[in-house]
């Protein structure tokens, strides 16, 4: 069938360039590549990805794909875990350009909007009125409509809101022969009256169906509908005349094998006005789900559980802080309440609370009064599937069974029961999901690679379906059949509704071109998985040991399992370069998929040489965001570290690898003699020397510092007092701003922590970054020669980057034990005030309002040791932060081809909160505190103009600063 669909690729083409021109149409492997994969197990290359704009665009598609006799499959946000959203032919990527709200109606409280609008979207549109989408998928940052009616989503209040199914109104739709129709709550009709081909064909098909149902009855009144999360197979229930043949509700969940949805109308619900939470502490899930029947008496939102493994590698990915509010326990229910009145929810969350306690099932109990501590534990559940992807010892857990569910009442027994399959096959499963539903997420971690591994899952999902089936259940709960189910079905249903589902897609889709290998015919469980081809195009010899992953670099890429959170365009900082682009390929996710494609040998077939991985990884600022904002901890900054040492090995490099790449040694040269060397770069050369080392021209470059004044600036900051810590003064604290290594030095004296200064050594850092490794590791080796040197002092780094170099990088390219020793004493300035100063310490008087931008190296290395929460402990009233990254990343924002890229990104964030910087009363002056060289750079090129500089918080301490006239205050 491949070499069929590659055969008529070229007509298609053709064709639609006929019927559409200007249709986003790709085919090379760049792209393809992205879109082989869901965040499923499975891996099927499409031929060609198509961006649509318009229905006409999807007509155009569908039309010429029949005349061709290729398949279509229809994509939203690819978060789908069944397989659900990879397919051979041709994909119809939603999420890019048909992601438009088109009405919100406030009185009728409905909602039209495009296929590919993602959800929050849709919620933050819809709050403006008090209104909301009900169900709520924890992938709500970045799933979208289309997806969540493809799969019938329902989410983490689904206990209030039910699923998907229950909100739509009406329907949108392609045909697969490219007619556009709409089904509502009475049936299907053609979208144009006045085209009578159109309504002919319609009618045709809306009478078939009736025939269908119509001998159907007692089979379908039997078998479907039975326990609220029943998503598998086709929900023709909905179809009976009792429900008045609702088409839009009977074509939600068909996973587009049916049609193609391109817009939908929803129902909308009030939000609450008040809402409390319950954190609860089990010794085991099963304690937990016998307390869910009791629970749900008391009507809540939502009653969600987990298991220890996932709260433990929250813990470990960022920071032992990052979970607090549980009470004691291996095992948690979050339960939610709401109401009208903030005291009577609170009243009976403590009566529900009591109750609970006096059944003893408990190990401990508590209501969660502070909204952010509330969002923190949210997150914890939400990236559930991400985090059971890779454990704290490394262990990796595959979806496939993570989606049955059962009657409420039913769950303990059937998890009692399914955890004893489990250990009969020598399984470990994480266990979390929608308890109060019934509906039980679980990662397991099969062998897929391996032939005897595949067998053995085989025999386990086969054994898993007829347990859950016994037990009532279903084995789809809200992720769709997919891939990864659909062969299951005959274990769930009668031959005969079987049968009827390939008929009722047959009416709709009679050659078999939509969606095709899920549901109806579908697919073998263990075909196109992932993880059938081994790992042996990339050599595994590489320059960065990446300790955390079995198989080195292969397993280091094999971390992305797709959840998409780097898609995410609000919380967080990761993907800048994403959310500034809205391309795939511009995604953690999107390079991840390309770097496995690479490993592999798949659709990327240069290895290290590849073109399509390198243009993938341009973009990258190597913010190191990801490897703490994803769930999974992929690190893109160091893989793109590493391809770029393997791609230019023995190659010319870009010209900014040599102009910026070796800037710690051509500005330590520049400080011998400063001042001719600015004057140089401020003339006219200067522009033809940034043009001919690939540098904009479009920023100044920072003056440089002499040698002299930061030998005076340290000098004049010494206090006499034995040393507790090493100052390390970082190439660019050295080269640009001298002075933040005095007042950092004051500072530190001054909170207890008096320091010596180190000022002849380097990181490495830009030649990471530019992936220039063997340099680096020759740098790095001598900087550790010097620090491990029986010293066990506490090193102390006023720049982050450089910090979370000596942090992470200098071990994992390293990988000696003085790396690590040395790596071990490293603290930013924030991180030495809040672990090392002395009790009672407390700086000079700060200002009330601070501007922060927090560096991206800093926020992702330095977990629980932000300069946000240092300020607030310290008084200052207000700390307005920046989140996200500031664009300038390093070199990246200096290099002539990302300038552009590089502002995008200073759009999402920062250049608005400086912007809102005018607005406030002269008379209370906003400090903008900045301490990464870089964010200090941009906000210079953003605001200099009116008067707004960055303080380091080094200065902003200082108790040598002249606080009347105090730099970087807006008055």
């Amino acid at each position: 069938m491949t070499t069929d669909i590659t055969a008529r690729l070229e007509p298609l083409v053709a064709r639609l360039a006929e019927t559409a021109p200007g249709l986003r149409v790709e085919t090379g492997p760049g792209v393809t590549g992205l879109y082989a994969y869901d965040a499923s197990n499975y891996r099927v290359p499409p031929r060609a990805v198509v961006f649509p704009r318009s229905a006409d665009d999807v007509v155009a598609v569908l039309r010429a794909c029949r005349e061709t006799g290729i398949p279509v499959t229809a994509r939203g946000g690819g978060t789908s875990m069944a397989g659900n959203a990879v397919g051979p032919g041709v994909v119809l990527d939603f999420s890019r350009y048909m992601n438009r709200i088109l009405d919100i109606d406030p009185e009728a409280r409905t909602a039209r909007v495009e296929a590919g609008v993602v959800l929050d979207a849709l919620r933050s549109a819809a709050a403006l009125h008090g209104l909301t989408f009900g169900p709520d998928p924890s992938s709500h940052s970045r799933c979208t409509i289309g997806g969540m009616i493809g799969n019938d989503a329902c989410g983490n209040r689904s206990v209030r809101h039910g699923r998907t199914s229950g909100h739509v109104e009406a329907l949108e739709i392609v045909t697969a022969d490219g007619v556009r129709a709409v089904a509502d709550r009475t049936g299907l009709r053609a979208a144009d009256p006045e085209d009578r081909d159109a309504v002919q064909r319609v009618a045709g098909l809306e009478a078939d169906l009736r025939r269908l149902i119509d001998g159907n009855l007692a089979l379908l009144r039997t078998e479907l509908g039975r326990i609220p999360r029943q998503v598998s197979g086709y929900q023709l229930h909905h179809l009976l005349p009792e429900r008045g043949f609702d088409m839009a509700r009977a074509l939600v969940g068909t996973e587009g094998s049916c049609a193609v949805v391109t817009a939908a109308t929803v129902r909308l619900v009030a939000t609450a006005q008040a809402s409390t939470l319950l954190t609860l502490g089990y010794d085991d899930v099963v304690d937990a789900a016998e307390d869910v029947p009791e629970i749900l008496r008391w009507d809540p939102t939502a009653v969600e559980g987990m298991d220890e493994a996932i709260v433990a590698t929250m813990r470990a990915r960022r920071g032992p802080d990052s979970v607090t509010g549980l009470p004691e326990g291996r095992a948690w229910l979050y339960v939610e309440l709401d109401g009208e009145d903030q005291a009577a929810v609170d009243a009976r969350a403590g009566e529900l609370l009591d109750v609970l306690k006096a059944r003893g099932r408990m190990t401990g109990g508590r209501v969660v009064h502070s909204p952010a501590e509330r969002r923190s534990l949210w997150r914890v559940r939400e990236d559930g599937a991400g985090l059971a992807a890779r454990l704290v010892d490394g262990s990796e857990s595959w979806p496939g069974w993570e989606d049955a569910a059962v009657a409420p009442e039913n769950l303990a027994a059937y998890l009692r029961d399914f955890r004893k399959l489990l250990a009969a096959h020598g399984l470990t499963g994480v266990l979390y999901g929608h308890f109060g539903a019934g509906c039980v997420h679980v990662r397991i971690d099969f062998d897929l690679a391996t032939d005897t591994g595949r067998a053995a899952t085989r025999r386990f999902l086969s054994e898993a379906a007829a347990l859950v089936v016994e037990h009532g259940g279903t084995l789809s709960g809200e992720h769709g059949d997919g891939r990864a189910r659909g062969e299951l079905l005959e274990v769930m249903y009668s031959h005969r509704m079987i049968r009827t589902f390939a008929a009722f897609k047959e009416i709709f889709d009679p050659e078999g071109l939509l969606n095709p290998g899920v549901i109806v015919a579908p697919a073998p469980l263990d075909a196109d998985l992932a993880l059938h081809t081994p790992s042996d195009v990339v050599p595994v010899e590489t320059l960065f040991s990446f300790p955390h992953d079995e198989d080195g670099f292969a397993g280091a890429v094999r971390r992305c399992v797709g959840v998409g959170r780097c898609r995410s365009d609000a919380g967080g900082v990761m993907c800048p370069s994403y959310r500034a682009t809205g391309e795939e390929n511009d995604s953690t996710r999107g390079r991840a998929r390309l770097l496995q494609e690479m490993v592999r040998g798949g659709t990327v077939q240069d290895g290290w040489r590849s073109t399509e991985v390198r243009d993938a990884l341009d973009l990258c600022l190597s913010c190191k965001a990801c490897s703490s904002d994803c769930p999974v901890g992929v690190d893109m900054a160091t893989y793109k570290a590493e391809f770029l040492h393997q791609h230019y090995k023995g190659r010319l490099r870009p010209r900014s690898h040599y102009s910026l790449g070796w800037l710690p040694l051509t500005s330590k040269l520049a400080g011998y003699a400063a001042r001719p060397v600015n004057a140089l770069l401020r003339g006219p050369l200067g522009k033809l020397l940034a043009r001919l080392g690939g540098v904009t021209t479009k920023r100044r470059i920072p003056a440089f510092a002499s040698r002299r004044t930061l030998r005076k600036v340290l000098r004049s900051a010494k206090t006499g007092e034995p040393a507790k810590a090493l100052l390390f003064v970082d190439s660019f604290t050295r080269a640009f701003r001298p002075e933040v290594a005095g007042a950092a030095s004051r500072v530190l004296a001054d909170a207890g922590i008096p320091c010596t200064a180190e000022d002849d050594l380097c990181c490495g850092l830009t030649w990471v970054s530019t992936g220039q490794l063997s340099l680096a590791r020759r740098i790095m080796a001598r900087t550790v020669a010097r620090l491990d040197n029986g010293d066990d002092r506490p090193i102390v780094v006023a720049e982050p980057s450089c910090a979370a170099a000596l942090k992470r990088d200098v071990p994992e390219l390293l990988d000696t034990d003085a790396a690590r020793r040395v790596a071990a004493r490293v603290h930013t300035l924030t991180g030495a005030l809040t672990d090392l100063a002395a009790p009672g310490w407390t700086p000079p008087e700060l200002p009330d309002n601070v501007v922060l931008q927090t560096h991206c190296h800093e926020y992702a290395t330095f977990k629980g040791r932000h300069p946000r929460d240092l300020l607030g402990r310290l008084g200052v009233a207000k700390v307005d932060e920046a989140e996200g990254c500031c664009g300038l990343a390093g070199n990246f924002g200096f290099e002539e081809q990302h300038y552009d890229t590089s502002m995008a990104v200073a759009d999402l964030a920062l250049k608005p909160r400086l912007d809102d910087i005018d607005a406030v009363d002269g008379a209370t002056p906003t400090v903008v505190v900045a301490d990464g060289f870089s964010c200090a750079t941009q906000i210079d090129h953003l605001a200099a103009d009116r008067g707004i500089r960055a303080l380091h918080l080094a200065e902003l301490l200082d108790p040598a600063a002249d606080r009347p006239g105090q730099p970087g205050a807006n008055s």
